[in-house]
């Protein structure tokens, strides 16, 4: 039987979130999301955070950004487990942040026009689905 970890530990296993391990770190929300949820994360791959000008992602990465550095993160986040099945259903989420996300199921799963290119990867304390691209909330300017 293929033992199951929380969502930071199954995501660190993939190999392809060190960017999103980092940030996360950064932004002092590892603790957070390896509590009970459950959570729904959208989780940028290290390819999606590469999209992003290196000189913005350096500047998030700093202490004193670290409030705009958990926005954005935390726009990522739903609280409750979506699973792929579930987005017919939906066309909207509300994040942990504050902000809705917009869900469009028409051709493929997009969230907010990132494309989820692999979904429902099951942690003990909720679901992960990947996306291409970091998703940034509206009140989020450039660091």
């Amino acid at each position: 039987m293929e033992q199951k970890f929380d969502i930071v530990d199954t995501a660190i296993q993939a190999g392809k979130f060190s960017t999103l391990a980092t940030a996360l770190t950064a932004a002092g929300l590892v603790e957070r999301l390896k509590g009970d949820g459950p959570f729904t994360v959208f989780a940028p791959t290290d390819e999606a955070f590469a999209k992003v000008p290196q000189e913005t992602l350096r500047k998030l990465l700093k202490p004193e950004n670290k409030d705009k550095l958990t926005a954005i993160l935390t726009y990522h986040v739903v609280a409750g487990k979506i699973m792929a099945r579930d987005v017919v259903n939906v066309n909207k989420a509300t994040t942990v942040q504050g902000q809705s996300i917009k869900i469009d199921a028409k051709d493929g799963v997009k969230i907010d026009g990132a494309k989820v290119i692999t979904a429902d990867i099951e942690a003990t304390n909720g679901v992960i689905h990947v996306i291409d691209a970091v998703l940034m909330p509206s009140n989020a300017a450039a660091a």
